[in-house]
């Protein structure tokens, strides 16, 4: 599978009402996938949270900032949401928790369906310099930075005042040392299951 471009990608971190997950998941895959990308929003990969039951994550990705903003009005304003936000909303507690990157490396792509995907989110005190991207770059995983843009459609809420590594792996994820010594905090680790339409398997 070819992923599209995408050079602003949201990494989304759902709380969800007890036992509802799947309800939302279901209802995700059914109808928000291709409504999304008929209006320019690529979804790259829907997951259960393997340790928390309670949490639904998904990756969004925008060919720039500009697209997002066109696209996020057209679906959120659109007929579909709009016919079925009460069901999606009513299995949430908190859809909060979202970051705006972008791509340091190469987006991953994977020939053949893997049991689960790893992510970790490495908090930093200010922006990564240049030779701790290019560190990242050699490595074998695939790394995301914060987008610095301001977020462009406030009515969904991004994580601000914060600056952040995320790496995407289909295997376990190892701190490389180039970074550990410039953690403002310790790592979120993520161990994420795909759905059965995840596009990112």
């Amino acid at each position: 599978m070819t992923t599209p471009t995408c050079r602003v990608i949201e990494l989304r971190q759902y709380t969800m009402q007890p036992g509802r997950r799947d309800e939302l998941i279901t209802l995700f895959e059914r109808e928000f996938i291709e409504t999304q990308a008929a209006v320019g929003l690529q979804v790259l990969g829907i997951f259960r949270d393997a340790e928390r039951p309670d949490r639904f994550v998904w990756l969004r990705g925008f060919a720039d900032m500009a697209a997002r903003a066109r696209g996020l009005e057209a679906f959120y304003g659109g007929p579909i949401w709009h016919a079925h936000r009460d069901a999606a909303n009513a299995t949430m507690i908190d859809a909060s928790d979202v970051l705006l990157l972008r791509p340091v490396t190469a987006w991953p792509l994977s020939a053949e369906a893997v049991r689960s995907w790893h992510a970790m989110v490495c908090p930093l005190a200010s922006a990564p310099e240049p030779d701790l991207l290019d560190a990242l770059r050699a490595g074998p995983f695939t790394w995301l930075e914060t987008e610095p843009a301001e977020n462009n459609f406030p009515r969904l809420p991004v994580r601000s005042g914060e600056t952040v590594l995320v790496a995407l792996s289909p295997t376990a994820i190892a701190l490389p040392p180039a970074l550990a010594a410039r953690l403002a905090g310790p790592p979120q680790v993520l161990n994420l299951l795909p759905t059965p339409r995840s596009p990112l398997r």
